[in-house]
């Protein structure tokens, strides 16, 4: 899996280390923000980028991948991407797409692994951005070829963000999940889409204890698995970059009438289940 070995590699640094690396910054004269340029975060990218792909081509801007974000973040935690992927291009569908944030911690902020025949084309959800980066999708088709979009926002500080509710509260709510389906007619798409929404902290282990001023430990839901009835919709291997209570909205194909599941663990193994039945009215 591509986000497991990618923690491992060198271009990670170990959390404990950035943290120690944040403390000794801030008793040094700087500037408020060390806003990253295009060109730097591109070479951070093509240090990395071997330890996530090897040596992969990777087709850039050829139409196939698109991802939209805001210039400008308003909120740094909570950056809301979207993907698109231009099914004449992909007739087969893809297989795999790879969300990376060019100067977080740790870049990769998502793997997903698409249902051979779930039939997504479009997916959004929120990202926490550290610096001005390039945001990059990679998609894969199923011939294993790579393809890439990239867009550049200008963000500060959203992996030590502070969380956004109260601790105590986020504890009680975990994991609880909800689930909104919109029909094609709703959304102006040939197929209808999901939403799926779940309580989690997220926490990247940069935030800081209100109280004691600590680092809060590194806890975030890291697998998902979306499925309608027997067919697979999707699966993610999550990483520090997705937002607090993940939010992930994707269009898809439904057959029969089986119901949506989604099941969700953590980085200290809790286990998260819920389903709903398939809804069809206007579909």
């Amino acid at each position: 899996m591509r986000l497991n070995a990618f923690r491992n590699g060198p271009a990670i640094l170990p959390a404990m280390a950035f943290c120690g690396a944040l403390a000794m910054a801030a008793l040094a004269p700087q500037p408020a923000v060390a806003q990253e340029t295009p060109a730097s975060s591109d070479q951070i990218w093509q240090s990395f980028k071997g330890d996530v792909f090897g040596d992969k081509a990777l087709a850039e801007d050829d139409g196939l991948v698109a991802i939209e974000a805001p210039k400008r973040a308003e909120d740094a935690a909570l950056v809301p991407i979207t993907v698109s992927i231009d099914a004449a291009r992909a007739p087969q569908g893809i297989k795999a797409l790879t969300l990376i944030v060019d100067v977080n911690p740790s870049p990769v902020a998502a793997t997903f692994t698409i249902g051979k025949d779930a039939g997504i084309t479009r997916l959004a959800t929120r990202l926490r951005v550290n610096d001005y980066s390039y945001l990059r999708a990679i998609a894969e088709t199923p011939d294993g070829k790579l393809h890439m979009s990239k867009v550049f926002i200008k963000a500060s500080g959203g992996c030590s963000a502070p969380a956004v509710k109260n601790m105590t509260e986020a504890m009680k709510t975990m994991g609880q999940m909800k689930l909104r389906q919109f029909a094609a007619t709703d959304t102006g798409g040939a197929e209808p889409e999901l939403q799926l929404m779940i309580r989690h902290p997220n926490n990247s282990g940069l935030q800081r204890d209100p109280l004691t001023q600590y680092y809060i430990p590194a806890h975030f839901i890291d697998t998902l698995k979306i499925s309608q009835g027997e067919r697979l919709l999707l699966t993610m291997e999550g990483g520090i970059s997705i937002s607090e209570d993940p939010n992930l909205r994707f269009d898809y194909t439904p057959k029969g009438a089986g119901v949506i599941k989604a099941e969700a663990s953590d980085t200290k193994g809790k286990n998260f289940e819920e389903s709903w039945p398939l809804e069809t009215t206007g579909m």
